[in-house]
């Protein structure tokens, strides 16, 4: 565009949203915009740092890479420049202008209209710096991207109000310039005590210089009537605490580091620091946030690790640190002897990143372990943000599950209802005198797994049995054979042996009734085709009329929901149909029964709702009570 052109433009719908809560009623911790504005800052040098090392042109003098704040009391002005990487025009304009991303729609989302909730999302999401409008009527963007020429530099101008002006003009230096004119009501930020005491609280850890002018430099020199020479004093201890020993950190100065690197204003659950020395040395410092991130879903989400090389930030998002089962863990690992160009290509493929990743870990679950046996509060807090994520480490780490299966939890028949959990380790040492397995239940709620048919002998003999209600407790099943020597068994499979639980006499009755019905199976069978692969009768069941299982060998009803839900094909699945000898709807059929058809469909489709399945003739089903129900009533039974 021509020199001296200017253009204005129009912030996207859902910016204007964003806006609009910032300006007028969202956070009333006015403050955190300097935090978000020297943040940004910090990793626009590390940005330049990083790109240097492939790019020597870039970095155009010998200035050492800072942020300057400085404030016109006068004025009411606030100015933040760094010498970092910059913006070209597209990147302002992509950055700035328009955040043409889902972060800001997920923001929006994401609010629940209680300040103290949603104080922490701001940074979270990528859309700090609309936080300038917390305090500023107007805001002034100038940057020159390292490497382009003097001329290529560009300003950026909006009050908040759904629009931006953006211009060429030329700048001399590389980086970016921010500068706040201060609304009425935010003037008490022009004061330079306040500023430094907000950088000190929020910023003391910044690894780049960060300065102010010393109060006595602006003084004018009486008789040469000009200003002395500016002299910028750093601010900012800025040494990495993650490079400082343990009994040098306080636990605020830790609060204050994960709060600036996650965006969280809550403290964290875990925090764990870790320093390893010896021929290869390096340093983690780990966070485990007080509430799932909320991307703890998504599988494009970003992981909370940074890479560190001597100090240098290298990488953020680097999920090859820590496996996925753990991808809510916030931090940073800094290496003293890796090359300063790793890419993610070398992460996939190096030992000592191997090494790292394997000790980081093992110290992580060893803390977790620690917690669950001497915290139990503070571990359940833990499992109840996080439970569903660790289970998928069973599934995906071999190395580490024997310490996995000690953190699992679950809701069982003899625990409370939504609140109580119990380790696999507390289940075995209360298991029954004669009980040789670890029963389990599977359903798409806890509810449903608690008031399932599949529980009634267990209930009878006073057998504890695991309530698995989440998704991925399908495949951790499949994972997790065995605990303590205990085969971990399905109460919804056909090949569960109660033999155990029955008396020899009782044993003797149900043969003897399963003789007896013999043919009304085999005609039920018939009857019901390719619903079913077998009817036989039940030895779990001591209330319901009848039950499906599955083989021991199939997937089981509630796998092929989620596997059919997920869009992916299930594997052909019959169910055995159970029934109940000593019910009395059983009771009155026999093989020649005249309605044996209706009753053997309607006891395979309640058998379905009873373990939540969806019937596939709803209608049918209907019709089929109602006629038998009208006919008892006519029969007056």
């Amino acid at each position: 565009m021509p020199a001296n052109s200017k253009e204005t433009h129009s912030f996207e719908t859902e910016v204007k949203q964003l806006l609009h809560l910032m300006i007028n009623s969202l956070y009333t911790n006015k403050e955190i915009f300097l935090r978000e504005l020297i943040s940004n800052a910090s990793d626009a040098c590390d940005r330049l740092r990083f790109e240097a090392l492939t790019n020597d042109a870039l970095v155009e003098d010998g200035e050492e890479l800072s942020v300057r704040v400085s404030v016109d009391e006068k004025a009411k002005i606030i100015t933040v420049h760094d010498n970092g990487i910059g913006m070209s025009k597209e990147e302002v304009i992509e950055n700035i202008g328009t955040i043409a991303r889902s972060g800001t729609r997920k923001f929006l989302d994401s609010l629940t209209n209680k300040e103290s909730a949603d104080s922490h999302l701001i940074g979270q999401f990528g859309v700090g710096f609309y936080s300038v409008f917390l305090v500023a009527d107007k805001v002034e963007l100038n940057s020159r991207r390292a490497g382009d020429p003097k001329k290529n530099g560009v300003r950026w101008i909006s009050d908040g109000n759904g629009e931006y002006t953006i211009e060429p003009i030329e700048l001399k230096t590389r980086g970016t310039e921010i500068k706040l004119h201060l609304k009425k009501d935010a003037t008490d930020f022009a004061e330079d005590f306040r500023i430094r005491n907000i950088i000190e609280r929020y910023s003391d850890h910044i690894s780049f210089p960060i300065k102010m002018l010393e109060k006595d430099s602006e003084k004018k020199d009486e008789k040469k009537s000009k200003k002395t020479k500016e002299e910028w004093a750093r601010v900012n201890k800025g040494s990495p605490i993650w490079a400082r020993p343990r009994n040098e950190v306080t636990e605020d100065e830790y609060k204050q580091f994960y709060s600036t690197l996650s965006y969280d204003t809550e403290p964290p659950l875990v925090t764990l620091h870790n320093r390893v020395e010896g021929t290869f040395e390096y340093s983690t410092l780990f966070f485990v946030p007080s509430k799932a991130p909320f991307d703890l879903w998504d599988r494009e989400q970003r992981h909370g690790i940074n890479l560190y090389v001597r100090r240098i930030f290298i990488l953020d998002d680097a999920k090859h640190l820590i496996p996925n089962y753990l991808r809510f863990i916030r931090g940073v690992v800094d290496a003293n002897d890796l090359p300063l160009n790793v890419s993610r290509e070398f992460l996939q493929s190096n030992r000592d990143i191997d090494r790292i990743r394997s000790a980081s870990v093992k110290k992580i679950l060893t803390e977790f372990k620690r917690i669950s046996n001497k915290e139990s509060k503070k571990y359940q807090d833990l499992w109840n943000e996080y439970g569903k994520v660790l289970k998928e480490g069973i599934i995906e780490d071999h190395e580490n599950r024997d310490t996995l299966k000690y953190l699992l939890r679950f809701s069982t028949t003899k625990s409370e209802q939504g609140t109580q959990v119990v380790s696999l380790d507390d289940y075995v040492k209360r298991m029954a005198m004669k009980q040789k397995d670890i029963y389990f239940i599977t359903a798409d709620s806890e509810n449903a797994a608690r008031t399932s048919p599949h529980l009634e002998i267990f209930q009878k003999n006073d057998i504890e049995v695991l309530l698995l209600s989440d998704p991925v407790d399908e495949w951790l099943v499949t994972s997790l054979t065995e605990f303590d020597g205990k085969s971990l068994k399905s109460v919804a499979k056909g090949g569960l042996n109660l033999d155990d639980f029955t008396s020899e006499e009782d044993k003797k009755t149900a043969k003897e009734k399963e003789e007896g019905l013999s043919d009304l199976l085999t005609k039920m069978q018939e009857l019901l085709g390719e619903r079913v692969k077998e009817v036989k009768v039940s030895h779990r069941l001591t209330d319901s009329p009848a039950c499906l299982v599955a083989d021991e060998q199939d997937i089981g009803a509630n796998l092929e929901r989620i596997l059919q839900s997920m869009g992916q094909e299930a594997p052909k699945y019959r169910p055995i149909l159970e029934i109940n000898p000593d019910h009395p709807l059983i009771r009155q059929l026999s093989p020649d029964h005249q309605r044996l058809e209706d009753w053997a469909l309607v006891l395979f489709d309640q058998a379905a709702l009873s373990e939540g399945a969806f019937l596939q003739e709803p209608a049918a089903y209907v019709t089929r009570v109602n006629e038998l129900l009208t006919r008892a009533s006519l029969l007056g039974g």
